[in-house]
């Protein structure tokens, strides 16, 4: 009798030593996710960090600066060149914004007309590449090439041996130091020939008046981008437009709304009233939606009306 009970004890032994085999394998597989995940953080490193030059602007005390770049629709550009490789920024002091500006310049710059100044502006004073306080030559002249493919040129006063970019000083070199750029705070704001002969067109009142009107540029909520504008319809091709729905009434070419109730001597015949209004609706057309929601709520009311009496 005891046999068969010793049997069956060393059958699921020997179940539970074949089970416990493959569990002294499974350490193998985690191992294979630690490399799927360092490759993904490696693929995730090429996005923007906290530590990025980018990030130190908008957080830095070149608070003006900051605001005309997001004003501009800059962020994703500069992402993009942060990516690539590192950048030099030449920032301008917040006084130099705030109160040295020319305030009719400046509206200039804000008006959503000029946005393409404005990010002209901006990419002025931005270089795609690292140029520590080391960079600027001991005499002579330097040109950089900035992201709006123009050039700036660094100089070294020679009498008190004091940087400049242009004619700008430079107050506050290496201001902000990142692994992927540096900040030079500068004395003032750098402006390029192409926006100031952009502003003096304007501010000419002969030239305004032969510029054709245009409308502010729209920018996609998505993507904070401008949109392309749309392409010109050529000579001889079908209108966009159908010629039975660009003449049909619309609100402007609507009647006149329903007439109010009549004097004290006149009843007042609300349920006929409403019924015009609505037959006028249906009449002129353009109003369907609106005339069945109107026909709901006077069947309602009149269902109210019945219960309530």
């Amino acid at each position: 009798m005891g046999s068969p009970i010793y049997g069956v004890s060393f059958f699921f032994f020997l179940l539970l030593s074949l089970l416990s085999t493959p569990s002294s394998a499974l350490p193998r597989n985690p191992s294979s996710k630690p490399s799927s995940s360092s490759s993904s953080s490696s693929s995730s490193s090429g996005q923007i960090n906290s530590n990025s030059v980018l990030v130190a602007l908008l957080d830095s005390h070149y608070t003006e600066l900051a605001e005309l770049v997001e004003k501009a629709l800059l962020l994703q550009t500069l992402e993009e060149a942060v990516g690539n490789h590192n950048i030099t920024i030449l920032a301008p002091r917040n006084e130099a914004l705030e109160h040295q500006l020319d305030p009719e310049f400046k509206r200039f710059l804000l008006e959503p007309r000029n946005l393409k100044s404005l990010q002209t502006l901006l990419m002025f004073h931005i270089i795609p590449k690292r140029i520590g306080f080391n960079g600027w030559p001991n005499s002579g002249l330097v040109r950089h090439r900035t992201l709006w493919n123009d050039h700036v040129h660094f100089t070294t006063k020679e009498d008190s041996g004091k940087k400049a970019v242009d004619s700008s000083e430079v107050v506050r070199p290496e201001d902000v130091v990142r692994p992927d750029g540096v900040i030079h705070g500068i004395e003032r704001l750098l402006i390029p020939r192409s926006v100031q002969e952009d502003f003096n067109r304007r501010r000419n009142l002969r030239s305004i008046s032969a510029v054709l009107p245009e409308g502010a540029p729209e920018v996609d909520p998505r993507t904070h981008r401008l949109k392309k504008p749309a392409a010109p319809v050529p000579a001889g091709a079908p209108p966009v437009l159908p010629i039975y729905d660009a003449m049909a009434p619309g609100p402007s070419l609507a009647p006149a709304p329903a007439p109010g109730p009549g004097g004290p001597h006149h009843k007042f015949d609300g349920m006929s009233q409403v019924k015009d209004f609505i037959h006028t609706l249906l009449h002129y057309g353009g109003y369907n939606e609106m005339a069945d929601i109107l026909v709901n709520l006077t069947s309602l009311a009149t269902e109210m009306g019945r219960l309530v009496s």
